[in-house]
């Protein structure tokens, strides 16, 4: 039992980083630097349940969620399940993708790290958006309701407008995260580690409007 218990510390310990970073990210991300997959193991549950929370999150932000309720057949359990599998399908989506651009765009800046600990970077900064899901979420909901996920529901008043881009403050929260993770990870200047993250979000903002175009037409 108690190598059991021994055996699920480092991971438990993982799970309290996932929230120290909040308050303290450079210890946090300092122990990133260990890539053995000993310790990226210990690590992996802690970064998979804040990307799909991340995920839920952002995805409650789509448009597609502000449709939703649309039709009358559905209602709040249609709700739930939609937010928690796509937001699992799309945290993990970006969790790969935007790891991978992570990954490339700091090898062009001279990084030698590996593409599971650019990962592992980009799910602990995306903590903020985790926690979105518990202090900005359960807010709006209450305070719209059904109308959120309603076609010309009443969060698109000029208040429902702001209220909306509040949400934007918790994803300029985890770029700010991504780039300390950067910088502690591979002791580099503040100006490499924003180029490297700069260079990684504006490579995924153009494939972004690539995708929408592609959709609208």
């Amino acid at each position: 039992m108690s190598a059991r218990a021994e055996s699920r510390s480092p991971e438990k310990a993982w799970f309290l980083r996932a929230l120290l970073v909040l308050q303290a990210p450079r210890p946090v991300f300092a122990a990133l630097r260990d890539d053995s997959d000993e310790s990226a193991g210990a690590r992996q549950d802690a970064a998979g349940s804040v990307v799909w929370l991340a995920g839920i999150a952002g995805v409650l932000a789509t448009s597609v969620a502000g449709t939703l309720l649309d039709d009358p057949a559905r209602d709040w359990l249609v709700v739930t399940v939609w937010a928690f599998l796509a937001g699992g399908l799309y945290g993990f989506g970006l969790y790969f993708i935007v790891g991978k651009v992570l990954h490339v765009a700091l090898r062009w800046l001279g990084s030698e790290g590996s593409f599971r600990r650019a990962r592992h970077v980009l799910a602990f900064a995306a903590a903020p958006v985790a926690l979105a899901l518990f202090l900005y979420w359960p807010i709006r909901i209450a305070v719209y309701g059904r109308d959120l996920f309603l076609t010309g529901g009443a969060d698109g008043s000029s208040a429902g407008d702001v209220f909306a881009w509040v949400f934007y403050a918790f994803v300029a929260w985890s770029l700010a995260l991504l780039v300390v993770g950067v910088r502690t990870v591979h002791g580099w200047s503040w100006a490499r580690s924003l180029a490297g993250v700069t260079i990684a979000a504006s490579f995924v903002a153009a494939l972004a409007v690539v995708v929408s175009v592609l959709y609208a037409v």
